[in-house]
């Protein structure tokens, strides 16, 4: 018998039904450990009593529709304090962590919204547990709410590999440099020159390729969040120059992205990449200018 102590891992919020019960059922989480749903109150055994979830339509009763915690048990060994601070050093453990953290995520807003909680939000056991979800009750069911029936996309903006268009535009240069003789030293500024000169009609082309995605994502984006341009490892020889993810209603998804897919067209020195559909993350938090979440009332 396995007697080692664990913790509570809870991976998202979520509105529980008989059907999304039924999706989790034979999902693994960390460690392969069965994930379930915890609901408020006394333990409910969700996978036996499904009708505990409520009806598996839109919840039509008085009062708050009801919410979950989708949850697993982690060895305490791994997921304490200390434990925490050792791995978060640890890539391939932060990578399988993280992978399987966005697994359940990605699973759950198949079937139902989800509001994605961090990565290694733990409690001492699932009582604890359930006492932060009755705590905060208001404001995941605010968040829910907004995130309903809405999907998040990325869209990123690379300029192609800077041998591949400086390459081409300094041929104009040389061709230039070759109708008119001149010394190795000025040669080498008029193609300094229209290196550079090449470079800033590229940045050009993406300044108005963020400006025609800003009125695209108008018409059919409810928010946005700008995160930093990534690199590196993650972008290879291009440079990402803008890194935007979209808040999009489901019956908009389609249009928006096919409006993307239509500008890019115009943009032939970039390439533009549209990704989703994604648990929506970068919209778990309220916008900055945003009403505050309700005060929550005293348990």
């Amino acid at each position: 018998m396995n007697t080692y102590a664990t913790l509570t891992y809870v991976y998202a919020v979520t509105r529980p039904t008989p059907r999304l019960a039924e999706a989790l059922a034979s999902l693994e989480g960390i460690g392969r450990a069965p994930v379930r749903l915890l609901l408020p109150g006394p333990p409910v055994d969700v996978a036996a009593h499904p009708d505990a979830c409520g009806a598996d339509h839109a919840f039509s009763g008085a009062g708050p529709a009801p919410l979950a915690f989708a949850a697993s048990e982690v060895p305490e060994s791994d997921f304490n304090e200390q434990a925490l601070k050792n791995h978060f050093e640890d890539l391939e453990w932060l990578e399988y962590v993280a992978r399987t953290h966005h697994d359940v995520v990605q699973a759950i807003a198949a079937h139902a919204t989800v509001l994605p909680l961090r990565m290694a939000t733990v409690y001492q056991d699932e009582g604890r547990a359930r006492q932060a979800l009755t705590a905060q009750r208001r404001t995941f069911t605010r968040r829910l709410d907004e995130l309903g029936a809405h999907t998040e996309y990325g869209v990123k903006i690379y300029l192609t590999s800077p041998s591949t268009t400086e390459g081409t535009r300094a041929d104009d240069g040389a061709a230039a440099t070759h109708a008119a003789p001149a010394s190795p030293g000025k040669a080498y500024l008029h193609a300094r020159r229209a290196q550079h000169h090449a470079r800033e009609a590229v940045y050009q082309q993406a300044r108005q390729a963020a400006a025609a995605i800003e009125a695209i994502a108008d018409r059919h984006a409810t928010r946005r969040v700008r995160h930093a341009p990534q690199s590196g490892a993650l972008t290879g020889p291009q440079e990402n120059v803008l890194n935007d993810a979209y808040l999009v209603p489901d019956d908009q998804a389609e249009p928006f992205r096919s409006a993307i897919a239509g500008a890019a067209g115009d943009f032939p020195d970039l390439r533009i990449e549209v990704t989703g559909p994604w648990a929506p993350y970068s919209f778990a938090m309220p916008a900055p200018d945003g009403p505050p979440d309700p005060q929550e009332p005293p348990s």
